[in-house]
């Protein structure tokens, strides 16, 4: 039951200042606790039903294996649900905050993160994770404030919190470009924040930060070995390890290519590898198994050095961090390079690339220069807009919540 102060009832490992929201509810008939709540809310969410049909890597539509965002956040959900319970979160917890974690992503990925950060740049630009949590707080009907102002899920302080992967606004984060904070959402920023160590996130966003990596770095090549975009012969082929190597070295870990090509060379001589992908029942069980011995790898290593670290006792918020061993953090950083030199860097791709930033570019174009073409719901945000950068920024958010196939029609329809 909901009382006076916006808390909820008892959660063992978490304290009532944990399971608030920002909007005071009513009493609820149904006994579920306060994050078993939060999970449903993301679960029925707009926001994610529109995953569906947006970028994972793979196009969605080109075959009926790949995944979507949808999907992967669905595995990513599983997986970080029973990496947090074994640590002692509560799980429900966890699970709403890997199902929300991509939710802000528009259109054709991080490709189309990339250009609407551009197109955005008079309204301090765009960034997916800050998306995300604009939807959780702001974009999604669900709670109304009785000024009139959407809370949108009004989901627990926990829960968002969970959902924080970079801690601070824009520029505030070093030498990194991630944020999670635009300036007009500061409010309920500061608010999930209270008192939490600064630019530190809590373990459970720990937790869904490695589901997340884990999830995608595994299926990505699994989706990959699928569409006969990789193939194991190239995996041990001496060229093209070197530029898998150099690719992780790049973009994704500190170390050095000799140390990434031995760590391959050990992780490839382990048996779960399967033999060439056929298509066959025998190839897809094979690459089903290594999937899954992978997920339980990287999972299994995170909990070993977390529980040594911190012993058996249970895991939350700001009493642990999670522990990554180097080995394993290194394993999935060659696994997202593979990926990205094998998928995302062929000319192919970057071709339709190029065409998905100018569909985005001229779609905010477009819809700043005929607002009545908005959605109701952005529409009337863009009429109460106070100046020029906030009306921008609502072009943004519908153009963000659009998926591939829709962006692509409206796109055909208002620029041809």
């Amino acid at each position: 039951m909901t009382n006076r102060a916006g808390t909820e009832g008892g959660v063992p490992g978490y304290a009532p200042e944990d399971t608030a929201r920002m909007a005071g509810e009513s009493r609820k008939n149904r006994a579920r606790g306060p994050f078993e709540r939060d999970r449903a809310r993301v679960l029925h969410s707009s926001a994610l039903r529109r995953l569906a049909a947006k970028t994972q890597v793979v196009q969605p539509g080109v075959s009926d294996f790949p995944r979507t965002r949808l999907t992967h956040s669905l595995e990513c959900a599983q997986i970080g649900r029973e990496l947090g319970q074994a640590l002692g979160c509560d799980p429900d917890l966890v699970e709403a905050a890997c199902l929300s974690h991509d939710l802000g992503h528009p259109p054709f990925g991080h490709n189309g993160e990339r250009a609407l950060d551009e197109a955005a740049a008079e309204c301090g630009g765009f960034e997916g994770n800050a998306q995300s949590l604009r939807l959780l707080v702001r974009l999604e009907g669900k709670v109304i404030a009785p000024d009139g102002r959407s809370n949108g899920l009004n989901l627990t302080r926990a829960t968002l919190d969970a959902t924080v992967k970079y801690p601070w606004r824009r520029g505030e984060g070093g030498d990194t470009h991630k944020f999670n904070c635009y300036p007009d959402d500061i409010e309920v920023f500061t608010w999930l924040r209270d008192g939490a160590p600064v630019g530190r996130t809590c373990f459970e966003a720990q937790v869904m930060d490695w589901s997340d990596d884990v999830a995608y770095s595994v299926h990505d090549v699994e989706d990959a070995l699928h569409a006969g975009l990789v193939s194991m012969a190239a995996l041990r082929s001496p060229v093209e390890r070197a530029e898998v190597c150099r690719t992780a070295a790049d973009r994704y870990c500190d170390a050095d290519p000799a140390e990434l090509d031995q760590v391959l060379t050990d992780l490839l001589a382990e048996p779960m590898w399967p033999g060439e992908f056929t298509g066959d029942l025998a190839s897809l069980a094979a690459l089903k198994n290594l999937t899954s011995e992978l997920i339980g790898r990287f999972c299994l290593a995170a909990e070993r050095a977390t529980r040594e670290a911190h012993g058996p006792g249970r895991l939350t918020r700001y009493h642990a961090d999670l522990v990554l061993p180097r080995r394993a953090l290194l394993e999935c950083a060659l696994l997202k390079a593979v990926a990205a030199h094998f998928v995302m860097s062929r000319e192919e791709a970057l071709a339709y690339q190029a065409e998905e930033r100018q569909t985005i570019t001229e779609l905010v174009a477009a819809l700043r220069d005929a607002p009545g073409e908005l959605d109701p719901q952005f529409r009337a945000a863009h009429e109460a807009a106070a100046d020029d950068a906030a009306a921008l920024r609502v072009v943004v958010d519908q153009v963000a919540s659009l998926t591939d196939t829709s962006a692509t029609a409206l796109h055909n329809r208002l620029v041809g």
